[in-house]
Order: structure tokens, then C-alpha cells, then sequence
């Protein structure tokens, strides 16, 4: 008799203290269906820590120097040193005294740059490249 008494309170036991859950609510983490918007950027860097495919073409396009030799990158940031030299010297020819645009014709070896005063203190700077005939240009007001 005591085990059934044991076991009766035990079960009643039981039976109270399943009475007194609460309702279980559903709450998404992905932010896209309601969730925190702080999971977000987790969420993101989860995704791509488990991401196994990498497009090659994508990580060149992000890093171009990664697919390059030290010659060649050597080589390209002599380019870009030469060319901001010239661009300085370039620059410098085309200023006047009074920090504005002179217009006027500048040639280089490999360029052609056109300054033309449009009125109204707006000025199109036109770079023709010799070699391709391509050329752009954007105005400016001074």
C-alpha cells in the first residue's frame, strides 16, 4: 500500500507541474521572416564559413593581385607611379596661378587633352587616347 501511495503522489506530483507550463512560441532568427536583425550578419558569415563552391573569377575580381606574379605586380605599380608623375606634371601645366583651369590643348606621348571653357564657369576636359582614338570627358565648374 505504501508503494501505491508513493506512486500516486509521485504522478500527482507530476501532473502539477506539467499544469503549470507555459504555451511554447515560435520565434524565427532569420531576420528576412521577423526575427532579430542583429542575426543577420551572423547568419550571413555561418553561410559563407560552410559555403564549399568558390567561383575563381570572383576572388580575382575582389583581389586581382592574388592571380599575379611579383613581376607583375611590381610592374603594375611602376605603371602607376609613372602615370601619377605624369598625371602631376600634366596637371600642373593646365593650373594657373589662380588654382583654376586654363583652357587650352595638352599633348602627350600617348594623349591628347582638351580644356574648353563652356561659359557660365563650367569647363569639359576631353582625354583622346592616340593610339585607339577612344576618348571621355566630364565638366567641371570652377
Amino acid at each position: 500500500m505504501k508503494t501505491t501511495l508513493r506512486s500516486a503522489s509521485l504522478a500527482a506530483a507530476l501532473l502539477a507541474g506539467a499544469a503549470q507550463a507555459n504555451p511554447l512560441v515560435y520565434t524565427p532568427v532569420n531576420p528576412t521572416f521577423g526575427g532579430n536583425p542583429l542575426n543577420g550578419s551572423f547568419l550571413l558569415n555561418r553561410a559563407q564559413a560552410q559555403d564549399r563552391s568558390r567561383d575563381p573569377a570572383a576572388a580575382a575580381a575582389v583581389n586581382p593581385l592574388s592571380s599575379q606574379s611579383q613581376l607583375e605586380q611590381f610592374n603594375n605599380a611602376l605603371q602607376q607611379a609613372v602615370l601619377s608623375r605624369v598625371s602631376a606634371a600634366v596637371s600642373s601645366s593646365i593650373v594657373g596661378p589662380d588654382g583654376k583651369l586654363v583652357p587650352g590643348t595638352v599633348e602627350t606621348q600617348n594623349f591628347l587633352i582638351t580644356i574648353s571653357d563652356l561659359g557660365g564657369g563650367r569647363i569639359r576636359i576631353l582625354t583622346t587616347d592616340k593610339l585607339s582614338g577612344s576618348s571621355t570627358s566630364f565638366e567641371i565648374s570652377q
